[in-house]
């Protein structure tokens, strides 16, 4: 990455991140990690000396994109490796993996689960390129749970060691009753999750749990909740079903990962106590993620739901977050913004785009004091970090431009400091190093 220096946007059209229509052209100022100033259309801001500027010629400037349901370790090695090889070798994957997640032009990532405090760590220290990360840590989950990874014969728990190798290396945490899922929440934060991850419902990938299983007790789910706001947090949770989601409900969670059997009940409790409804645009279709034998048809049975939730969601004013949830596929890692671009079946693509920026910080906003980057993430505003995309494009067109970021991205800029400059070469040349 190029060294941070006062940066001056000329002349650049600006999506702010939550505004339907554009503004400008304006000029636009970042000192440090901030924008400083935001110019009025027709009007030039002062270039100090030593001031880089960049002509916008034409381009839209908007914030950088967030995915809220991300897996940094998990969504470019395959379920087989992710389970049996060495974690080095994960970890130089999930490293790979980070730079291009930045590339494709998303700044910022909640991560839902597994291993990611050292890549976090990794990133912010500069050691390598890649998105902030909100981490969970490990995924909290009851015994035959959804993240309950082991084999048959490591049933009962204990014959051959207390932790299999799933939990020895943080990518999930067993634990039944409220004792245990105190002592994994804590665990997390103690290790720097700025959310918790409970496995609230059964799952598409997991081999044990049917999908319509409801998992842990209201008492272990207030138990994670309470560990939480204690820290001045709060809790996510896997769930697809009525049940497993009221209960969540009841017990303080203030995030659904998922929800796509969810009915209107639900999701009118779900509105009336402001929680967040966290969906992907899961679909029988190329993007789908690879699911063990078995699973295909908990995985179409999932998938009929996926327009109805989001019509209902809609329709009762939900909060409707974005995350891909791309897992255990290399493939479809380069497909996040082509995933993104797939809300236009149910929203405008302004409305995508406020979802991918203004409305994921907003959710991410819950994590309170256990937020690991303070300051205003989503939006282009005086005082806001300066997490920037500079689009050869009108982003809210259309959304086409997500899937070819490596051509749509003349810029990228994630905390003031640009890291990849494509206005006067190839953009193709990012991806040939």
């Amino acid at each position: 990455m190029s060294q941070a220096r006062p940066t001056l946007f000329r002349g650049v059209t600006v999506f702010d991140g939550r505004s339907a229509q554009l503004i400008g052209p304006l000029d636009l100022r970042v000192e440090g990690p901030l924008i400083t100033a935001v110019g009025e259309p027709g009007r030039q801001l002062d270039a100090a000396e030593g001031t880089r500027v960049i002509d916008g010629a034409g381009r839209t400037l908007m914030p950088g994109l967030i995915d809220a349901h991300w897996h940094s370790m998990f969504a470019a090695v395959p379920l087989v490796e992710a389970l049996t090889a060495d974690a080095s070798y994960v970890e130089h994957l999930a490293g790979r993996e980070a730079r291009q997640t930045l590339l494709r032009g998303f700044t910022t990532v909640r991560d839902a689960g597994g291993p990611s405090f050292g890549l976090k760590r990794a990133i912010d220290a500069g050691v390598l390129p890649g998105p902030r990360i909100f981490p969970s840590g490990a995924f909290i989950t009851q015994s035959g749970g959804h993240g309950d990874f082991r084999r048959r014969h490591d049933v009962p728990r204990g014959r051959l060691g207390h932790h299999d190798h799933a939990e020895l290396v943080l990518a999930s945490a067993i634990a039944d009753g409220v004792p245990e899922v105190l002592r994994a929440g804590r665990e997390q934060l103690m290790l720097g999750a700025s959310q918790l991850k409970l496995m609230a419902g059964g799952g598409v990938a997991s081999p044990y749990d049917p999908l319509d299983v409801t998992q842990y007790t209201e008492a272990e789910l207030r138990a994670a909740v309470d560990v939480a706001q204690d820290w001045g947090t709060y809790v996510m949770v896997h769930a697809y079903t009525p049940r497993a989601v009221s209960r969540a409900i009841r017990a303080g969670v203030k995030s659904i990962e998922h929800g796509h059997l969810l009915d209107e009940a639900t999701l009118e409790s779900m509105a009336a106590g402001d929680v967040w409804l966290c969906l992907q645009p899961f679909l029988d279709d190329e993007d789908a993620s690879p699911v063990p034998p078995g699973s295909r048809g908990k995985f179409l049975d999932m998938t009929q739901g996926t327009d109805t939730a989001y019509a209902l969601a809609k329709k009762h004013g939900v909060h409707i977050a974005w995350g891909s949830d791309v897992l255990f596929d290399p493939r479809l890692g380069a497909r996040q913004g082509a995933i993104l671009a797939k809300l236009t079946r149910w929203f405008t693509p302004a409305e995508v785009l406020r979802m991918a920026t203004s409305a994921n910080a907003a959710l991410l906003g819950l994590s309170g004091p256990r937020n690991p980057y303070p300051g205003a993430l989503g939006v282009v505003e005086v005082g806001a970090l300066a997490d920037l995309l500079l689009v050869n494009a009108d982003p809210i067109a259309d959304l086409s431009w997500l899937s070819t970021p490596e051509e749509s991205l003349a810029l990228i800029m994630k905390d003031g400091v640009v890291v990849e400059d494509c206005t006067s070469t190839p953009a193709s040349a990012r991806y040939q190093r």
